[in-house]
Parts: C-alpha cells; structure tokens; sequence
C-alpha cells in the first residue's frame, strides 16, 4: 500500500535528481558558455579601441582644418574688408569665438570700431522697466531720444539707441565721441552691457555674434528680444549675424525664418569654428561692400558654406 512516507521519499528522489541534471548540466556548458561570453567581450573591447581611435583621428582631421583656415585666412581675406569701420555686437554666451570672430575682420583689414558685449539682463523680461528708464535717461546732446521706438519694447527702445551711437547716419552728422562713451558707460554701469573705454561710434555695419538659444521658463520672451535687437541695428546698417548652431530660439533660425529679416539679414551658423569665422569676413564684405544678403554654413537655411565665387 502507498503511504505517505512512499511520496515523500520519491519527490525526495525526483528533486535530487533534478539537482543533480542541474549540477551536471552546468559544468558541461560552463566552458562553452564562459568561452562564448569572454570572446564577445573581447571583440567589444576591440571594437571600442578602434571607435577611440577613430574618434581621435577625427579629432586631429579637425584641429588639422582650423589650422589650416587659420594659415590661409591672410591669404583669403586680403583686402576684403579694407579701410572699412565694423562693430561687434557679442551676444551672451559667445566668449569662446567672438575674439575669433573679430580678428579674422581685422585680417581682412577691418577697423573694429567697437565690441560691446551685451549681458543677460538686456534681454530679461524682469528688467524691462528699469531699462526703458535707463534709455529715457541716457540720451546725449548728440545722440536723442527723437526717432526712438515710442512703446514699452525695453529692448527695441536701447537697441535702437545703440545702433543709433555707435553706427553712420544717413544724415551724416555722427554722435560726438564723449556721448557715445557716456551712452556705453551708462548701459555699462547698468549691467546691461560691457564696452571698451575705447569705443567708438561711426560704424558702417555690424557684425552681431550669437550664441546658444536660451532654454529657461523666459526663453521664448528673451529669443524674441534677440531678433528685435538684430532688426534695429539691420534697420540702421547693414548687419550679419554669425552664430555657433541653429535651431528653436536661435538667433539665427530666427532671421532666416523671418521673411522679412532673411532678405535684410546675412547669417552664418558655423562662427564658433575657425572656417565659419573665415566665412563670417567673406560674409560681412558680401553684405557690407556689394549690398548682398545671403544665409551660409553648414545647417538648415544655409545656401552654401561661402558666397559663390569665394568657395
């Protein structure tokens, strides 16, 4: 007769077994197995070695070719810009390539009139009345309040009033240059913007450089206080605009998504790079010496990295 003992010691039974098949199973596949897991990961490791080194190739390829835009930039540029006033409008977040920027001007024999450097606080939505105050109070002898934007746009009102200081006039009658250093100081001491004691007003077009696209909860106010700056200077002088990428609220995705600014307006995406900065003089001699608009680099928008005839 089957007890209860009979049960117990045949699951006991079947469970050994089952441990046993486990214990056996194992070793047999224990080398296959460990084998075929260490040869994976040697070949990943391979192929990781080879990606760093592909990596580091590319790298070398690229410090290689700003070398190279860096050796040929007198060559290129000669004269390009020769005997003509510039001034630079670095937007926050440029220092890394504004210098790069301005000293390829000055290779294709630009005076940089000025470099004003613009702060965060312009474009803070927050500080919109303590700068529209600022620009009521700041007005010279020779450089008015007359002919300024009459609304409650902060940014549209001092960005007009600086391009009206440190750019020509039509009229002809230029900003005497104690005022536009009083005007520069005033905005300085505002935290608005840094300027060399040295600046200068009489500009013939602008250069403006931008950076990164804002990302805070004020993002879009500030992107769109960006091209409002652009327009009024491009309103004054010609302008281009020479930023590090594109994309939603850049300055420069900006300009040629406007169909108005991107016929007014010349951009180039690439300027943190040392070809994009050598493309930037060739751009801004385009622009300011034969009156051409036209949008160049290397993303979206861009009709080719240089002017034709200049590649």
């Amino acid at each position: 007769m089957i007890n209860f003992r009979y049960h117990v010691v045949s699951l006991t039974a079947v469970f050994l077994a089952l441990a046993l098949g486990l214990v056996v199973g194992t070793t047999a596949l224990n080398g296959p197995v460990a084998d075929n897991l260490k040869n994976q990961i040697s070949a990943l490791n391979k192929d990781l070695g080879n990606k760093r080194d592909q990596i580091n190739q590319y790298r070398d390829e690229i410090n290689k070719n700003q070398d190279f835009a860096t050796e040929i930039a007198p060559f290129y540029l000669a004269g390009k810009l020769a005997n003509r006033k510039l001034v630079v409008i670095a937007l926050p977040g440029t220092n890394d390539y504004a210098d790069g920027v301005i000293g390829m001007l000055k290779i294709a024999g630009a005076t940089v009139t000025a470099k004003v450097t613009v702060q965060d606080k312009f474009f803070d939505p927050s500080s919109n009345i303590e700068l529209l105050d600022l620009a009521g109070q700041s007005s010279q002898p020779t450089i008015s309040g007359e002919g300024l934007p009459l609304n409650s746009d902060a940014v549209e009102t001092a960005s007009a009033q600086l391009a009206s200081a440190l750019l020509q006039h039509a009229t002809g009658i230029q900003p005497a240059a104690n005022d536009v250093t009083a005007l520069l100081t005033a905005y300085t001491k505002g935290s608005y913007i840094a300027a060399d004691k040295t600046a200068l007003g009489g500009a013939e077009g602008a250069v403006i450089v931008s950076g990164e696209p804002y990302t805070d909860k004020d993002a879009a106010k500030k992107s769109q206080s960006m091209a409002t700056m652009a327009n009024q200077f491009s309103k004054v002088k010609p302008l281009v605009v020479a930023g590090a990428s594109v994309g939603d609220g850049n300055l420069i995705s900006a300009v040629r998504g406007d169909p108005k600014l991107v016929k007014e307006i010349s951009t180039v995406d690439n300027a943190s790079t040392v070809q994009g900065q050598v493309a930037t003089a060739i751009v801004t001699s385009e622009r300011l010496v034969q009156g051409k608009t036209g949008q160049y680099g290397l993303a979206a928008g861009a009709s080719s990295l240089v002017p034709k005839g200049e590649s």
